[in-house]
């Protein structure tokens, strides 16, 4: 008996009528979905975009363990073209039996040809040619004719094989080298069918792949039942016929065939499938029929068929006992075919399969060899509805309705030149756009200004842009525009995406012929070397190139021109956002400008992440390398995506492609989408010839690593001396990244690798591109200025195991037979998979979303077109991350600091209230140090673990302000050694108070002990007296007794402060052997009272010969020493307002801040001008002192102190004498004279820091979050106000002009919104509770018991109450023993008394408070100023920009580097022409990237390139500004007030462009928004 073949199906298919087994094979096509589990995607709802996603499913490689997995698995393989994807089977059955012969059929897995034709009805059109695609690429036989599911009817998949594209080398081609390149179905190729009848016993598919194969090396073309999956009976494949091509590669020795051939086979018996029997023979050059026999049936059938188009040939499986009917029935058939001998190729037991294989193929070549007319498939299509086969293009009315728009377009183009055409329908990419693209780098690098000024030159650019752009607005939409818009913004989404599709196929087809022709002599042309004609020749490629990425790229120009009509196109960045999430590519960077249309992307992807709902967290992957080394390939193969792919170097630039996420992977991954981005092949040797090529490949480098989270460079080993100006370009670009905190990984893709130890024997070349890198590293490193940095590793997280992906070649074999090579997707896979591995395991920054992205796009695009990087702050998400951790960083640091000043106040009052000698004293400050030393130390560690832990978040993107941790850390040990030396200052003050005050309440007890002596005396006198004595009798006795007594009661001595500030300046010259310049100097308070005039040949180290130098010095002299004394004066006023005596730390920390402006100057000023300016500034101090001690001395007066308590003594005399209980007015005594005092100062010292809080808990706390908003408020304000002298105060007094309009801003906020009355209500409430709580504990002695009810208890009361409240508030204890004296009160009453007055006081202070909360005196005099807490917190480090005076931003005080937001013109700081003395108009941030010099004292008035200012500025940073506008604010006042500036700087006018006239004020607030980022 004969043995089945993978084509045989066992069945009696004569019997059924044809209703009936369409019905089976209808009810076939749905059990068998239904098995698969793909009934819900039939009929064709399978989408590609849902098979792009990425998910643990897709990433997964596990063995296929059901059924229902199995047409996953094979589309995720084929996708990815892994020529193994037809083998998926799921896991065997085991039905175990004890028959060691047993057939047990234990594979449940379906037939490959079955799942191939479910997955194809399920698949939707555009999945269809994906996987037509792909299955052509592995070499597979694709489906021609798709069976439907009825008998005799079937698709011809038109549109499933469009896609292919097909080269070849023809044998006449062989010479020259050339090649075809065609659609498959538009090539007319001959097409040879293979049939077979219902008795065959011999494999055909098998045949057939031995024929096509080459004889080294057996592929699989077609499935066969010795092949995975073959063996299983077919269920709903019968009928299909599968179709392959063999092309020739133009070598003799190895081609199979000298012209390209088309093969077909009929899947099934020829009989059962008439009609595909039928068309065949219309359309086949040849048909060749498989046999052992003929029936009657078949043998009716073939003599039926005389109008055959086909030459009809039978092989023939004969056998040695065949019978001769047989014999008989094929040569009937023979005859009534008039076929002879040669039209039979008879297989006997002799022939073997590759002997038949060689038959057919001699009679293939030999039946070609004729001449007969071959059918591209398109025409056969039209065959095709004649024996009604539907074609399935023509059964979607969406794909006709693109059709037909697409060919509208194609019309308009007609046998023009590509060149013309594009000038005249795509005019707004042509020449206008490159312009301006020249122009917009020019604006920034001003390499060509040649003598005309920066800024009139940057103005002349600007009008250039707007002329540019109004030009561009001008254009109206071309009729080729018109229709594709149309066709775009359908809201048909099926319909536009088989426009795009068509577009792109007619395009294609259209240019392919010229562009093929043209890649030719530019490959000859760069073997000549020959430079003239290569830039031709690429030109013209440039030129004749027109793909759908031209029309995208004219849509987006349309979209710009129309932001400034009436007529916004708003809808086309919806579509763009559309196409985009529907899985195709956007241009991102247009190559052949090298430009970004900016507007377009942005509101494109801003539409996109709207669409998404926000949810739009993006990891960028980017591929680099050299062209035509696979890049495309490497991420259509990783991802299934559609990426062109060309051989030739056609469209430049990079686009980018999204790709969704699952929700099992968002949340690992902790993104949305993966956006890629593929860039153009970057040159290679020869090609790197034309001019600006470098350049090029440099920008697009640099730009897109930075865009990236993932760069994978692409290394085809044969290319790898090509790959290293890549990799130096790739180092710098990762470099440059490091600086600014963005991380990205690098992968190293090396290609065309094979074997399985590659990876072991390469370590070699892996150890050698790790010293290449290294050694570019240095380099880079070198031109960057960047130390500690010597290895790549330095730069980026870099394991060179890791790190380094080996994948084979593409091919298995020699193209164009060649099927895709396994080991390539499967190595592609692995590297995928390990890819994001790598993502989930790396705890980084979180990603980008959309917004964030676009920011970090035109930062990065800005810096490629400053062609500089020293830009962190001008890149607006760096900048936002910084400002974030400033405003953390000042929250930890106010926390910090209040906690200290809280441990302060109640440190002040330990030591005010300390009892003792003054060592008891000392120890108990001493002992204070050493907890002080404690608090800080806790509260440093604290800050500091603030920090580690905000580097650690993943919401504030802390990564890109990494490069500043150094910095904040700094400022936390600055923060320390601050507050160390405040505590230390602020206890030395108080121990030294307290001695002062020691002293004062000595004298007062001594003088208090006296009067009270007397007054017992007295009081005995008038005791002993017969007659009772009046109140008035006691009063005048008691006034007698009074002024006899204070007589000789003496002040306090006035200590000598000119002489001690003379003696502290002394101190401070003495080591320097400055003392001898101050001997005449006879009275300090003499000094400071006229105006400090700069005098060259007395104050210069050595005088200028040029006047206009030596004038320029005196006056920059001159306007450092005004400024020094103005702030030193503000200074002394604030210190002076204090009611403590004066301290010698004062004169110390002046003249600290005295050296601060003299080091400025130091190198051009003398030993005499350090003196005078000392001796000016001490003189102030020595009069604002001496006035604050005088006060201080009236203040604590014994005489004066007696004279207050004199009415308490005549009350104590008068109540002594009769007698009088005294318990109510002895405990309202107490309350009055002991308690409100210190609660009153209480409240009036402490409250500065609850002033803070208030404020910065307010709506009011904006204008202190950060440094930039701060600044951004004051010169709000400035320009609202619109006063000059304001203006000047702001630039030339920057410190005091912001302390004073904190102070005033505080006074503002608390007249308006805030309250002072409820804060220190608030505070009275807390510390009545305190001293309530204080006199209730007090009424109970040491062993717990109540006090007894006796005079002497009260005295225990008031000392355990004063005990209680020592940390708490400052009891004047002279002032309780004056209340205590000769008291008789009983503990009970006197408590319940003290207990009322307190609550009579509380009432008391609330009026008080209510009546005079001056918010005024209270800022000047609490201990803990709020005006100079704020001032701290924005002020920073007070650095001023060297040559307009910009204020430094930068977080903390204590930083590596300056900058600030926004630069002026420099005339307004007063920079000038020495030779002219007109003020300067340029903008420092233009000055320093232009090619100017300057010159002043610092450069010895020696002209400095401005580029190298670094040279005397080491510590500024002056970026470029962010946009054009950012600099119109100081513009417009330059402008406004040109001529004021003049003359407040003794200087000419300056002049500036024309264009500056037309900056209004709107503008220059929009200017001033646009720099500091506020929205």
């Amino acid at each position: 008996m004969a043995s089945l073949t993978e084509d045989d199906e066992i069945q009696d298919q004569g019997s059924k009528s044809p209703q009936h087994h369409e019905e089976q094979n209808q009810d076939s096509l749905h059990a068998f979905l239904h098995t698969l589990g793909l009934e819900e995607y039939f009929p064709n709802k399978l989408s590609l975009r849902s098979l792009q996603e990425i998910n643990k499913d897709s990433l997964s490689d596990k063995e296929v363990d059901s059924l229902q997995t199995i047409p996953w698995a094979f589309l995720r393989k084929l996708l990815m073209a892994n020529s193994k994807s037809r083998t998926s089977v799921c896991a065997s059955e085991n039905d175990e039996t004890n028959d060691l012969f047993s057939e047990s059929d234990t594979d449940v897995s379906p037939n490959t040809l079955d799942l191939i034709v479910a997955i194809y009805a399920c698949a939707d059109s555009f999945l269809l040619q994906e996987m037509t695609l792909k299955m052509s690429m592995c070499q597979f036989a694709v489906p021609f004719l798709l069976p439907c599911g009825r008998q005799n009817q079937c698709t011809l998949m038109l549109w499933a094989l469009r896609g292919i594209l097909k080269e070849w080398r023809p044998h006449s081609m062989s010479e020259s080298k050339g090649f075809v390149e065609e659609s498959a179905v538009c090539a007319k190729i001959p097409l040879v069918s293979f049939v077979r009848l219902r008795n065959c016993s011999l494999s055909k598919s098998q045949v057939m792949n031995c024929l096509l194969s080459e004889s080294q090396q057996h592929h699989d073309f077609f499935c066969h039942r010795d092949m995975k999956g073959g063996c299983r009976p077919r269920k709903i494949a019968n009928g299909m016929v599968e179709m392959c091509w063999y092309l020739p590669g133009g070598n003799t020795t190895i081609d199979i065939f000298p012209e390209p051939v088309a093969i077909a086979n009929l899947k099934g018996d020829v009989g059962a499938f008439e009609t595909q029997f039928a068309f065949l023979t219309q359309v086949s050059n040849a048909i060749f029929v498989f046999l052992d026999k003929f029936e009657e049936r078949e043998q009716q059938m073939f003599v039926s068929s005389q109008q055959m188009n086909s030459k009809l040939f039978f092989v023939v499986n004969y056998q040695r006992d065949t019978n001769p009917d047989v014999k008989s029935s094929i040569q009937t058939v023979m005859d009534a075919l008039k076929l002879t001998k040669e039209d039979i190729i008879v297989k006997s037991q002799n022939v073997n399969m590759a002997k038949l294989a060689d038959m057919i193929c001699s009679t293939i070549k030999k039946s070609l060899s004729e001449n007969s007319p071959s059918l591209d498939i398109e025409s056969m299509s039209k065959t095709a509805q004649e024996f009604q086969i539907s074609v399935d293009e023509l059964n979607s009315e969406a794909s006709s309705s693109a059709e037909q728009a697409a060919q509208n377009i194609m019309k308009g183009i007609g046998v023009r030149e590509i060149v013309v055409y594009k000038k005249n329908q795509l005019p707004l990419q042509g020449e206008n756009w490159k312009k301006l693209s020249q122009i917009e780098k020019e604006e920034c690098r001003l390499q060509t200004a040649g003598d005309t000024k920066l800024e009139e030159y940057k103005a002349q650019l600007q009008e250039e842009i707007k002329f540019i752009q109004k030009t561009q607005s001008k254009y109206k939409i071309t009729s080729g525009m018109s229709e594709f818009i149309n066709a775009v913004t359908t809201n048909d989404s099926i319909e536009r995406a088989f426009f795009l599709k068509w577009m792109g196929y007619k395009l294609d087809m259209r240019s392919r012929k010229y562009l093929s022709s043209l890649r030719y002599d530019f490959k000859e042309h760069c073997q000549q070397k020959d430079k003239d004609s290569l830039a031709k020749i690429d030109q013209q490629l440039l030129d004749s190139s027109l793909g759908l990425e031209h029309y995208m790229r004219e849509m987006g120009h349309i979209y710009e021109a129309s932001l400034g009509s009436s007529q916004r196109l708003d809808k086309l960045p919806t579509v763009a956002a559309e196409l985009l999430q529907e899985g195709f590519p956007l241009e991102l960077l247009d190559g052949d400008a090298s430009s970004i249309p900016e507007k377009w992307i942005n509101d494109v992807l801003m539409e996109l992440h709207r669409m998404v709902g926000q949810r739009s967290r993006l990891l960028v992957l980017t591929v680099l390398g050299v062209q035509s080394t696979g890049k495309s390939t490497l991420l259509n193969t990783m991802f299934g995506v559609q990426f062109a792919v060309s051989s030739g170097r056609c469209t430049r630039g990079a686009y980018m492609l999204l790709l969704p996420l699952g929700e099992d992977l968002r949340t690992e991954l902790s993104c949305d989408y993966i956006l890629l981005i593929d860039t153009e092949g970057l040159k290679s040797a020869d090609l790197a010839q034309l001019d600006n090529s470098y350049e090029h490949d440099n920008q697009l480098a640099t730009f897109v690593i930075g865009l990236s989270d993932v760069t994978i460079i692409n290394i085809a080993m044969e290319n790898f001396t090509e790959m290293k100006d890549i990799l130096q370009i790739a180092v710098h670009a990762f470099l440059r990244m490091r600086e600014l905190g963005k991380k990205p990984i690098c992968h190293f893709v090396h290609q065309n690798v094979a074997g399985v130890s590659a990876h072991n024997k390469l370590r070699t070349e892996r150890q050698h591109l790790l010293e290449h890198l290294n050694e570019m590293t240095q380099i880079a490193a070198t031109m960057e200025k960047k130390t500690g940095i010597n290895k790549f590793t330095d730069v980026l997280d870099y394991d060179m195991e890791l790190n380094n992906w080996y994948i084979p070649g593409l091919w298995n074999g020699t193209p164009p037979m060649a099927p895709v090579n396994t080991g390539y997707s499967v190595a592609v896979f692995d590297f995928k998979k390990n890819m994001l591995k790598t993502q989930k395991e790396r705890n980084g920054e979180p990603f980008f979303n959309i917004p964030q992205f676009l920011e970090w796009m035109r930062s990065m695009w800005r810096a490629v077109k400053f062609e500089n990087f020293i830009f962190s702050f001008q890149n607006t998400l760096v900048a936002h991350a910084y400002e974030n951790l400033c405003k953390e960083f000042s929250e930890w640091e106010w926390s910090f600091k209040r906690h200290i000043y809280s441990w302060l106040e109640s440190a002040t009052i330990q030591i005010s209230n300390a009892e003792g000698s003054v060592q008891t004293v000392k120890g108990i400050v001493e002992a204070l140090n050493t907890d002080a030393k404690k608090q800080i130390a806790t509260q440093e560690k604290e800050m500091k673990d603030k920090l580690k832990k905000y580097y650690k978040r993943k919401d504030q993107h802390v990564g890109l302000v990494e490069r500043y941790k150094h910095d904040f850390i700094k400022n936390i040990n600055s923060l320390q050694t601050e507050m160390q030396n405040t505590v230390k200052n602020k206890l030395d003050v108080g121990l030294q108070l307290k001695i002062d005050m020691t002293k004062v309440k000595d004298l007062r007890r001594k003088q208090a002990a006296m009067i009270e002596d007397q007054v017992l005396q007295l009081l005995k006198n008038c005791k002993g007296r017969k007659d009772e004595l009046s109140d008035e009798d006691l009063k005048t006795d008691f006034e007698s007794m009074w002024k006899t007594t204070i007589v000789n009661i003496s002040g306090l001595e006035e200590r000598d402060i000119p002489s001690e500030i003379m003696k502290e300046l002394h101190s401070s010259l003495y080591h320097r052997k400055l003392t001898e310049h101050m001997e005449n100097v006879k009275d300090l308070t003499e000094y400071g009272l006229d105006k400090f005039k700069v005098k060259a040949k007395k104050h210069f180290s050595s005088p200028e010969k040029n006047v206009f130098s030596r004038r320029n010095l005196k006056q920059n002299i001159q306007n450092i020493a005004d400024t020094a004394i103005q702030n030193c004066s503000r200074m002394i006023e604030e210190s002076a307002k204090s009611k403590s005596d004066y301290q010698n730390f004062l004169i110390k920390d002046l003249i600290g801040k005295i050296d601060e402006y003299i080091k400025s100057v130091n190198s051009k000023t003398n030993i005499t001008f350090e003196v005078d300016l000392k001796l000016y500034i001490c003189g102030i101090a020595s009069r604002k002192f001496l006035g604050m001690h005088r006060r201080f001395l009236a203040e604590k007066d014994p005489l004066k102190h007696l004279e207050a308590s004199k009415g308490q003594y005549l009350s104590d005399f008068i109540d002594l004498y009769r007698r009088k209980d005294q318990c109510q007015r002895k405990a309202q005594d107490f309350i009055q004279l002991c308690l409100k005092p210190a609660v009153t100062e209480h409240i009036n010292q402490s409250i500065g820091t609850d002033i803070v809080d208030e404020i910065l808990n307010s709506k009011y706390s904006t204008e202190y979050g950060s440094r930039s908003y701060f600044q951004y408020n004051i010169l709000n304000e400035l320009l609202e106000k619109e006063e000059f002298k304001e203006f000047v105060r702001y630039i030339r007094n920057y410190e005091i002009y912001v302390k004073d309009w904190i102070h005033e801003h505080n006074v503002q906020c608390f007249s308006k919104d805030l309250s002072l009355r409820k804060l220190k209500t608030k505070k009275l409430d807390l510390i009545v509770e305190k001293i309530d709580e204080a006199v209730k504990a007090s009424q109970f002695g040491d062993d717990g018991c109540p006090l007894p009810n006796d005079t002497e208890s009260t005295a225990v009361l008031i000392q355990n109450l004063c005990k209680a409240l020592s940390k708490v508030i400052s009891i004047p204890m002279d002032t309780v023993d004056r209340v205590l004296f000769q008291n008789t009160s009983l503990c009970t009453p006197f408590t319940k008394n003290l207990l009322e007055c307190l609550n009579d006081l509380k009432r008391q202070l609330e009026e008080e408070i209510a009546n005079s909360s001056d918010i005024t005196e209270t800022l000047n005099s609490v201990s803990v100023k709020p005006q100079n807490e704020l001032f701290e917190r924005v002020f920073g480090c007070g650095k001023q920009c060297p040559f307009c005076k910009a204020p430094c931003e930068a977080g903390g005080k204590d930083h590596r580097q300056h900058h600030a937001a926004v630069h002026r013109p420099q005339g307004l700081g007063g920079y000038r022409s020495v030779t002219t003395n007109i003020l300067c108009e340029e903008v420092c941030t233009s000055s320093v990237h232009g090619k100017g010099t300057f010159k002043n004292h610092e450069t010895n008035f020696q002209r400095h390139p401005y580029k190298d200012y670094h040279t005397y500025y080491p510590d500024w940073l002056i970026p470029p500004d962010r946009t054009i506008e950012a600099s119109d604010y100081w513009k417009y006042v330059l402008v406004k007030y040109n001529d004021k500036f003049a003359e407040e700087y003794k200087a000419k006018p300056a002049v500036f462009p024309s264009a500056w006239n037309k900056i209004d004020k709107v503008q220059a607030l929009e200017g001033l928004k646009s720099a500091f980022s506020i929205k």
